[in-house]
């Protein structure tokens, strides 16, 4: 989701041929040497960046918990939201919940290995990062649904709160895309999943 131009450092680099190979073969799968020789460095090497193996997944999946959450604030704040709460007046839910959507969008497409390693390795993590990981999820739902009840004010806040959910399962299937070449392209794609999100929430909302 970054949106950054400049080179990765290498601690980024790191993370990201990390990400690629635990979301392959596992985390218990990949050695240390293996993912320095992803980023052309010995495996002792790495230990100058990171403490070992369980402080990188720590790292990418507190992360990117961190940046989905920091980037919808940013979107509400850009669009003149304040809190939790919704859209107040002046400003269009619908286009605030387009935001959203395209910015888990954007996740969804650019960092399936993530998704991934959510799935399979969330339960490997230290108790207090794995509470850290929930704690940071539970904050971007209730961003979500405050924006998904100023839009469908009938939708109950235990409806919405489950729509949103849905809506994550559906986004996130993208690792389950086994055939990317029978899609459309990556703005064909986002579009479509863009129609399907609101859609979902639409029916929710019996609109």
């Amino acid at each position: 989701m970054a949106t950054r131009t400049d080179a990765p450092t290498r601690r980024e680099q790191i993370l990201k041929e990390a990400a690629r190979l635990f979301a392959e073969r596992g985390f218990h799968g990949v050695g240390v040497d293996e993912i320095g020789a992803a980023v052309g460095i010995s495996g002792p090497g790495l230990y100058r960046h990171f403490a070992g193996k369980d402080a990188m997944l720590a790292e990418l999946l507190v992360g990117i918990s961190e940046s989905l959450l920091t980037g919808a604030k940013r979107r509400l704040a850009e669009a003149g939201v304040a809190g939790m709460g919704g859209a107040p007046d002046g400003v269009v839910p619908e286009a605030v919940l387009d935001s959203l959507i395209e910015g888990h969008i954007d996740f969804a497409l650019d960092d399936r290995p993530l998704i991934t390693l959510h799935d399979r390795e969330l339960d490997r993590l230290r108790d207090a990062d794995r509470k850290l990981v929930r704690q940071l999820q539970r904050q971007y739902v209730e961003l979500w649904v405050g924006v998904v009840r100023r839009l469908y004010p009938d939708l109950g806040e235990p409806a919405a709160r489950s729509a949103v959910h849905s809506v994550f399962g559906l986004l996130n299937s993208t690792p389950h895309l086994t055939r990317p070449a029978s899609l459309p392209d990556r703005a064909g794609t986002a579009e479509l999943l863009h129609r399907m999100a609101r859609g979902a929430f639409a029916a929710a909302a019996g609109a």
